[in-house]
């Protein structure tokens, strides 16, 4: 009984372990979303670079194509228009939720899926993974242009 209990727990734990993160995650990013000014969301280091808001939209985008496309969450429709500071963390604020949601549906063994993908095939929670990692790369970016801009990032959250 106790082999069973240890072996369910170990085969859950991927995905306790993405969704206790990606909590954190959300926190993080919505913090440093909350400390740029709204008119500086254009700001952009480089020409060759994303806007502050463009980074955020790019981050929301992939979010809502990875986890409608491999773990069936809603995607939310791209805005034609310019969006305010308040309508980008909205929308940030229900695709984080809505992975989180898609992820708790998912089955731990579902994570050892195969599944095609641009760079080839991959399971279920090498996409996962792809999600968090994707978020903190450009995360990373954020804390650049709000340091360029003279705004201390948020104080980072780990766990």
């Amino acid at each position: 009984m106790v082999f069973i209990s240890m072996n369910t727990f170990a085969q859950d734990e991927p995905i306790s372990a993405f969704l206790e993160k990606w909590e954190s995650s959300k926190k993080y990013l919505l913090e440093m979303a909350e400390a740029m000014p709204e008119d500086k969301y254009p700001f952009k280091p480089t020409a060759r670079e994303m806007s502050f808001g463009e980074q955020l939209l790019h981050i929301k985008g992939n979010m809502s194509w990875l986890s409608s496309s491999y773990f069936g969450a809603p995607k939310i429709e791209e805005s034609e228009k310019t969006l305010t500071k308040a309508e980008i963390i909205a929308l940030l604020d229900v695709s984080f939720t809505n992975v989180s949601n898609a992820i708790k549906a998912t089955k731990p063994e579902d994570l050892k899926l195969k599944v095609d993908f641009f760079a080839g095939e991959k399971t279920k929670l090498q996409i996962l993974n792809l999600l968090q990692d994707h978020v903190t790369h450009h995360r990373g970016q954020l804390i650049v242009y709000l340091n360029l801009n003279e705004i201390k990032p948020p104080k980072y959250v780990g766990w």
